[in-house]
């Protein structure tokens, strides 16, 4: 039963590692209920449905997938559908799951009504996931006893539960288990008014006074994601601590995060890196993913997981068959003349499948 757990685990984020401390700062800042859970409108809606429908009939709700980039709330809501149905939390996760034995564990374990989140839950292993088809269908495991011809399987017999899985990659799923969830909502990264919004409500939790110009220019470099914003709010609210400041206004808060190397865009140290390695040492690219990750002392996967979709989603950075490339936008904002020969490689097709060195 050590794969699961009834208290979240820290979200990863712009920081790597939080403290305690922090942790349970950042649990204090999530919304408890669906009126309180800003923006996401439409699966909020929907969400909101499920519930009350599955509150009229008197039972569990229908199982929940929530999709979509990390910090955008999937886990927050988890903790708000076990709050709604009045249900305890079962916390645990995909990678956390290298067995079936693993997941019957858990799943044996559970009490009528409860609330099972699996986060990432794409990364599951292949046993465990085929077991979770009867499990959430049929609301039955078998426990296979024994080896090779004298095994046999135990049914075991499951109380009514809602599993509320979590992936930042929906394609990743296989189709049958993507088929036995009865809702399945992908959220959208979080507009500046939207970001705002959770910002006002995070500095009224934490007695914080900022100007409407201040908000503004933490949710402009907040990456369209709430965690971060809120992650970025206690770090201005520490500046302004140690340099005596009451009022965070635009002046405090852009000092504040210039000196955590966030600029006005909501790029970071690593971010900057990849595209000044494009630009100059590469002339824009096109480039390969293993080199330009050595270029940057970095792994090919932190490089491709963390900066890459930010960077592409901005319009900064370009992946084309033969490599990355520097987007004109990349090198406007690092205030450098764009070359003719790179702006000829900024017209290479795209392809999703880019061929890497």
């Amino acid at each position: 039963m050590g794969a699961a757990a009834r208290t979240p685990a820290p979200p990863s984020g712009l920081a790597a590692a939080a403290e305690p401390e922090e942790r349970e700062l950042e649990a204090a800042l999530r919304p408890k209920t669906l009126d309180d859970f800003v923006g996401q409108e439409r699966v909020r809606k929907q969400l909101a449905l499920v519930l009350a429908a599955s509150r009229i009939r008197g039972r569990s709700a229908d199982h929940v997938l929530m999709s979509g980039p990390p910090g955008l709330g999937k886990t927050t809501l988890a903790m708000i559908i076990a709050s709604e149905m009045n249900a305890p939390l079962r916390i645990s996760s995909g990678p956390a799951i290298q067995h079936a034995g693993d997941l019957a564990a858990i799943l044996s374990s559970l009490t009528e009504g409860e609330v099972l989140f699996l986060d990432e839950i794409h990364r599951m292993s292949r046993p465990a996931e085929e077991m979770l088809y009867m499990a959430m269908e049929d609301y039955r495991v078998d426990i296979i006893v024994g080896k090779g011809a004298g095994a046999t399987a135990i049914p075991l017999e499951l109380p009514p539960f809602t599993l509320v899985g979590a992936t930042t990659r929906a394609g990743l799923l296989p189709g049958p288990l993507r088929d036995r969830f009865g809702f399945t909502g992908h959220l959208e990264f979080y507009s500046v008014a939207e970001l705002e919004l959770v910002l006002r409500r995070s500095a009224g939790m934490l007695d914080l006074k900022l100007t409407s110009a201040g908000f503004a220019e933490i949710a402009g470099r907040s990456r369209g994601t709430p965690r971060i914003a809120n992650r970025l709010l206690r770090r201005v609210r520490d500046w302004a601590l140690v340099h005596g400041i009451e009022t965070i206004d635009t002046s405090t808060a852009s000092a504040a995060l210039d000196m955590y190397e966030v600029d006005a865009r909501g790029l970071d140290r690593l971010d900057r890196s990849v595209l000044e390695a494009l630009v100059n040492k590469f002339n824009g690219g096109p480039v390969g993913l293993s080199t330009l990750a050595i270029a940057v002392g970095e792994e090919p996967e932190t490089v491709e997981t963390v900066a890459e979709p930010f960077l592409v989603r901005e319009g900064l950075l370009g992946r084309t068959p033969r490599g990355r490339i520097a987007m004109p936008a990349a090198w406007d904002h690092l205030g450098l003349r764009m070359p003719g020969n790179a702006v000829a490689a900024a017209m290479l097709p795209f392809d999703e499948d880019d061929i890497d060195d």
